[in-house]
């Protein structure tokens, strides 16, 4: 009896055994699947690395440029400002016109009035006097000893004297004017130049408490800031 006992036992150990060899044989392989490469990833990567490298701008020396505006227009060339070329010239060439008209009219009307005066005092009612001066050019032909002792005439020439000589100093100094503008504006233009001028401005606040210490109590407030 115990004879097959034992041989039953044998028996179902060995079909355990088999049993777990076959799960073991069964058993399926592990296979370790690469993720893809993001091709994408590997674009943009390329991508940047084919863009040239900009240099950021040189900031202008404000030493430098009182030299160069002491030339006009080459201010506004070192700070790579070419657009306000034709303005600065334009105005300068509208002043130096402006000098030259003024400045011929006044020689020529301060030469009349002079002379006019000279020849009022040497003609003298003398009919034979033909020694006029530049004055004649304003006055008809043949009518000079009317004009001579005129003195409606002789203020007339004065005041047109007086008027150009006026505006031929105004056009200096307006010319001046432009001379020193170009030089402000290059200098201002060169300690700006790396001036944030973004829209980017934020406005921030936050409660402040500040604790009670031995010499202030505590108090409490509210902190603001604006960045710009």
């Amino acid at each position: 009896m115990k004879s097959r006992i034992i041989v039953i036992l044998i028996l179902i150990g060995s079909c355990f055994t088999l049993q777990a060899q076959k799960f073991v044989a069964t058993k399926p392989d592990t296979i370790i699947k690469t993720a893809a490469v993001d091709t994408s990833v590997l674009g943009v990567m390329a991508k940047g690395e084919a863009q040239p490298i900009v240099k950021p701008p040189q900031k202008s020396n404000p030493n430098k440029i009182l030299l160069y505006a002491l030339v006009p227009g080459l201010g506004q060339v070192y700070n790579h400002k070419y657009w306000k070329l034709p303005i600065l010239y334009g105005g300068l060439m509208g002043c130096m016109y402006a000098i030259t008209w003024n400045n011929k009219n006044y020689q020529d009307y301060k030469s009349a009035y002079f002379d006019i005066i000279y020849d009022y005092a040497q003609y003298k009612g003398d009919k034979n006097y033909k020694n006029w001066g530049s004055w004649i050019n304003y006055v008809p032909e043949g009518s000079e000893a009317t004009y001579v002792a005129n003195t409606q005439f002789q203020e007339n020439l004065k005041r047109r004297k007086d008027y150009y000589r006026r505006y031929r100093d105004l056009s200096i100094i307006i010319s001046i004017g432009v001379y020193a503008i170009s030089i402000i504006d290059a200098y201002v233009d060169s300690q700006l130049f790396d001036f944030d001028i973004s829209p980017d401005l934020s406005f921030h606040w936050s409660p402040e408490v500040t604790p009670k210490t031995h010499y202030t109590t505590a108090s409490y407030g509210l902190n603001c800031s604006f960045y710009f």
